[in-house]
């Protein structure tokens, strides 16, 4: 019998996390262990407000797996089967299965790439996310956290300051920018009338700008000179007729997939349908990045530099060098 145990982790975040639709100074992820005695294994889960989930739901969704064999699974195959039976959150269903893959790597002395049969992928270039803030403090926070480094950038924006945000980033620095709405715009030809406005910007994509249930995704991408890319509109499941009609590509999140073999089903699946794949996160520990990492080889975008906006990160799984990522 394994013996399974969760605990909360509070994260210090270095800077206001501030999004179109909230904004946090500190993260409540939770801590999977794994172990026979002999072999020890962690998962992170990293819950997030958006798809209803919260650290009250996931310790109840922990006892509920508990309760209905989660300490007698022996296989991945086993595993599967109880997750796909109980109504948990994709966080959490994430964390359970990292753990236990990690578990069986250790049993089996494999790496994640060897268990997974996928290639070896130990290092990448991440972009790096500015939040929502003050227009003025764009400027100090780029020098302040030396963003000159990375490759990309990411803009977090909303609606009302968009171009603000843009033009104030736009002006210290000539880096591609990936400018994710999160949502934000509910009108398609007020963004569509926006997008008109930023052929002087470098920029190399949308996130996500109109919400994840609006009827006029198609409408946009075929207007839309930038590539529009999915965030909230793919989480563990998604039509890929319908998205590659939407969109023209997709954001893994392994979070919102509820698992690495998900994870890579959907990365599959884009790819099948011609759509570009981006890899990234949430706000998470380098145990959840170091995940994510490896299995990003091939992506178009890479975005996993949540563990890098946590003041007191615990794990030391992945280190980062001049916007480069690598496995520690």
């Amino acid at each position: 019998m394994l013996d399974w145990r969760l605990k909360h982790q509070d994260l210090q975040l270095k800077y206001t996390w501030k999004l179109s639709r909230n904004a946090t100074d500190v993260k409540r992820n939770q801590i999977i262990t794994v172990t026979d005695g002999a072999y020890t294994a962690y998962g992170e889960v990293a819950p997030n407000i958006r798809y209803d989930e919260t650290p009250e739901g996931i310790e109840h969704g922990f006892q509920l797996f508990l309760q209905n064999g989660g300490k007698a699974v022996t296989t991945l195959d086993e595993l599967t089967a109880l997750l796909q039976h109980l109504p948990l959150k994709k966080a959490l269903r994430y964390g359970i299965e990292s753990a236990f893959i990690h578990f069986a790597c250790a049993q089996k002395q494999q790496t994640l790439a060897q268990f997974l049969n996928i290639a070896p992928c130990t290092e990448q270039a991440t972009a790096y996310s500015l939040p929502i803030m003050p227009v003025s403090d764009i400027p100090i926070f780029y020098q302040k956290h030396e963003l000159g480094r990375f490759k990309k950038l990411k803009l977090k924006v909303n609606a009302a300051q968009a171009h603000e945000l843009l033009d104030a980033l736009a002006t210290i620095s000539n880096h591609p920018i990936m400018l994710d709405g999160n949502e934000a715009w509910t009108d398609a030809d007020e963004l569509l009338r926006f997008l008109d406005t930023l052929a002087a910007y470098p920029i190399d994509m949308i996130e996500q700008p109109m919400p994840a249930g609006s009827s006029t995704h198609a409408y946009v991408k075929q207007r839309s000179r930038y590539p529009i890319i999915a965030d909230e509109s793919v989480c563990d499941t998604a039509d890929f007729d319908l998205i590659s009609e939407q969109f023209h590509g997709i954001n893994m999140k392994l979070m919102k997939a509820g698992g690495l073999m998900n994870g890579l089903s959907l990365l599959k699946q884009a790819r099948a349908h011609g759509l570009y794949t981006m890899v990234g996160c949430m706000i998470e520990t380098s145990l959840g990045i170091s995940d994510a990492l490896q299995l990003s080889a091939g992506a178009n975008w890479v975005d996993l530099d949540g563990f890098m906006v946590i003041a007191n990160e615990p794990f030391g799984l992945v280190q980062e060098q001049n916007g480069t990522l690598s496995l520690a």
